[in-house]
């Protein structure tokens, strides 16, 4: 075991054994936050991320016997989630950012096409299902040019197409007064997430993905502004706006580590 502290959580490593591998899993202990005088009970959270990464999260005062049955039993959930992502890393490889590489936007897979003109600026366009890079010359450091500017249009475009899918579901979470503030910011395990001031942070990797997806993880943490954690009222309300999410979440981690991988 090891554990690392910060100012707002501890982070501690365990494992449990499954049939014959050991299955490694980080908790997090989170504090209450400052004011909170609820006496809600705060529940143990499970995740597992697409690249096989098993995280707990814990009241701060949560003691180990409790995270480790409440682990135990859901072993076999673990361990299905993880061949499941298993299988989908065995057709995922490292991009190159070279010609005929796959990308995707909004659901559908386009080709990357990179071509030199001397006469052109530096510039990025979609263009009959393909993703075209223009350079003025090819240098040494070509991939990581290209790299930088395909991960700039994505950005780009997350933004753009957030802020029209946002305003397109906000109608839909009456709980939300206002227009909630958003970032755009990349994240590696994460599609968004939501402060407790009710600022959303999301993945620009998520322009990837068809835009049902898209307004599933905007719901999801418009969601959070009204139940902080994933306890039952927090369901309960997602599945008010959105019946059929568990559908488009697994239609959403079928496809995690093509869309994440960079």
């Amino acid at each position: 075991m090891s554990s690392v502290s910060s100012g707002e959580h501890t982070k501690e490593e365990y494992s449990f054994v499954y049939g014959d591998e050991a299955v490694p899993y980080q908790v997090i202990r989170k504090r209450h936050p400052e004011g909170d005088l609820s006496n809600k009970p705060r529940k143990i959270t499970i995740r597992v991320h697409p690249d096989c990464e098993v995280v707990v999260t814990t009241p701060e005062d949560a003691d180990n016997a409790d995270i480790h049955e409440a682990v135990m039993k859901r072993a076999k959930w673990i361990w299905d989630a993880m061949i499941e992502f298993r299988s989908h890393q065995k057709y995922v490889q490292t991009k190159n950012y070279v010609s005929g590489e796959m990308q995707f936007y909004l659901g559908r897979r386009y080709v990357l096409k990179i071509v030199k003109d001397e006469k052109a600026a530096a510039s990025v366009k979609m263009s009959r299902g393909k993703l075209m890079v223009t350079l003025p010359e090819f240098k040494s450091n070509k991939t990581s040019l290209v790299k930088g500017l395909v991960n700039d249009w994505y950005k780009f475009r997350a933004e753009r197409i957030f802020n029209e899918r946002l305003n397109h579901i906000l109608p839909q979470a009456t709980w939300v007064k206002g227009i909630p503030s958003y970032r755009v910011l990349p994240m590696q395990k994460q599609w968004g997430s939501c402060s407790a001031r009710g600022t959303l942070m999301l993945n620009p990797h998520l322009v990837k993905a068809p835009k049902e997806c898209i307004d599933y993880v905007i719901l999801h943490e418009l969601c959070h502004i009204a139940e902080h954690n994933h306890g039952e009222r927090f369901w309960r309300l997602l599945a008010q706006v959105m019946p059929n999410w568990k559908e488009i979440k697994s239609q959403l981690d079928g496809m995690a580590e093509l869309y994440l991988n960079e």
